[in-house]
């Protein structure tokens, strides 16, 4: 099953088809869709904005400007990127490809990004460390035809191109999951979020309450921060464990492999587990597939975007 048909994003017009010619003035313009790849970029909604920028021969120069780099996922995106411009199709059309890594600092990131657009740059990839504060570095970027795309973690404007899944959306489904499995609309539950500030943890935050503070549920809700980390995910849960003793149910939304083995070393009743696509957590599910209750959601894989990714979940559920 799927809880999205399509990777969903804002404004994606960057293809030969859609480019304008070199009499356009800096910036993008404002057209009409589809973008680039509609089968596999959806438009968020109906008002999404398209946008088109001026067409530019390569090759090109391309930054990646992180912000945390703490959890395996960030690595591994990285990674993935380094050998995505590697390969032989790509590598031609890549002049220069550099990757940063600001921490937490916006002011930081926020630097990096001017830099880079000051050094001529041609596009700039970002996972930005809070959803605001990039006004000035948009105005900058298309004052100089530089295409920024914040994706994953992404901003609250509608002002610059973004790619990322429907974030809520995987709080919603987890708390729906969780539920579905404690068969009942009361209980301890644990809640182990993200990194702090960034828009990704607000939205799957906010999906998950939504759901779980609804008119007739009753739950209690512990939340710790485990900052997508199979370590730090580890640790708060073990923490949280030592001080409320037993759970009903889980949602991690990173770290998930982390929160697991807390459960594991605590010697805790297997329970209900909403987690993310991680390999070690779903290798969890599946080695005790009759114990154990998990859901897997398919959102944000780093290195999904290459080819049209359809999301999805994994489930290891008593029968």
């Amino acid at each position: 099953m799927s809880f999205l048909s399509k990777t969903s994003f804002v404004a994606l017009a960057v293809s030969t088809g859609l480019l304008i010619g070199s009499q356009a003035i800096a910036g993008p313009k404002v057209v009409s869709g589809p973008g680039a790849s509609p089968e596999c970029f959806a438009p968020w909604n109906k008002d999404t904005t398209y946008f088109q920028w001026n067409k530019k021969e390569g090759p090109y120069r391309v930054a990646v400007v992180n912000g945390f780099v703490g959890n395996t996922w960030r690595i591994q995106m990285i990674q993935t990127a380094k050998a995505y411009v590697a390969q032989d199709d790509v590598k031609s059309q890549i002049k220069e490809f550099k990757v940063v890594s600001t921490g937490t600092d916006a002011a930081a990131q926020l630097g990096a990004i001017e830099d880079f657009v000051n050094q001529g740059f041609d596009a700039i990839v970002t996972i930005a460390v809070s959803p605001t504060g990039f006004d000035r570095a948009i105005r900058i970027a298309n004052r100089n035809d530089v295409v920024l795309v914040p994706f994953d973690n992404v901003l609250d404007t509608k002002d610059v191109m973004m790619v990322n899944e429907n974030q809520w959306d995987m709080g919603v489904m987890s708390a729906n999951f969780i539920i579905e499995q404690m068969g009942k609309k009361s209980g301890k539950v644990l809640e182990v979020r993200g990194l702090p500030g960034n828009s990704v943890d607000r939205d799957r935050h906010l999906g998950f309450r939504d759901v779980m503070e609804k008119a007739g549920n009753n739950f209690e809700i512990i939340e710790v921060v485990g900052n997508w980390d199979d370590g730090h995910a580890q640790k708060a849960t073990a923490d949280a464990l030592a001080v409320h003793g037993k759970f009903d149910a889980i949602y991690t939304q990173g770290g998930s492999t982390g929160t697991v083995r807390a459960l594991m070393d605590a010697g805790h009743k297997f329970i209900p587990i909403a987690g993310e696509a991680e390999n070690g957590f779903r290798k969890l599910l599946a080695q005790a597939r009759e114990r154990r209750t998990g859901w897997s959601f398919r959102g944000s894989v780093p290195g999904a975007g290459r080819h049209c990714h359809q999301g999805g979940y994994f489930r290891s559920a008593r029968q």
